[in-house]
């Protein structure tokens, strides 16, 4: 993560207020790190006596990219919600629960 992004996470965080804005910016950095496919992909599932070494390695490269996903998610909302979401363990639960709580109902968008 570049340090222009780290000060912006930090300088802006979310605190209930102007949803659509805080995850038009946090997509984007999430594109930007290439992170974003944690959103889309399910975790793949496996027996580490069974695997082979490709879908060891997809599991791996999922599981390093959510939490980076997470840290990032989690640098860029307030204290508050930091606590409530840090044991949550996948960024696609972190973010429905955020769209649930704070988006605009489906009929107002």
């Amino acid at each position: 993560m570049s340090k222009s992004i780290v000060q912006l996470l930090a300088s802006d965080k979310f605190n209930g207020e102007d949803y659509s804005k805080w995850k038009s910016n946090i997509n984007t950095i999430l594109v930007v790190d290439g992170l974003r496919f944690v959103l889309m992909k399910e975790c793949l599932t496996f027996s580490s006596f069974t695997a082979n070494r490709n879908v060891r390695d997809a599991y791996d490269r999922w599981v390093k990219t959510n939490e980076k996903a997470q840290a990032s998610i989690l640098a860029s909302i307030s204290d508050v919600l930091t606590k409530k979401y840090e044991s949550v363990v996948t960024v696609k639960e972190i973010m429905e629960s955020l769209q649930a709580m704070f988006g605009q109902p489906s009929s107002s968008v």
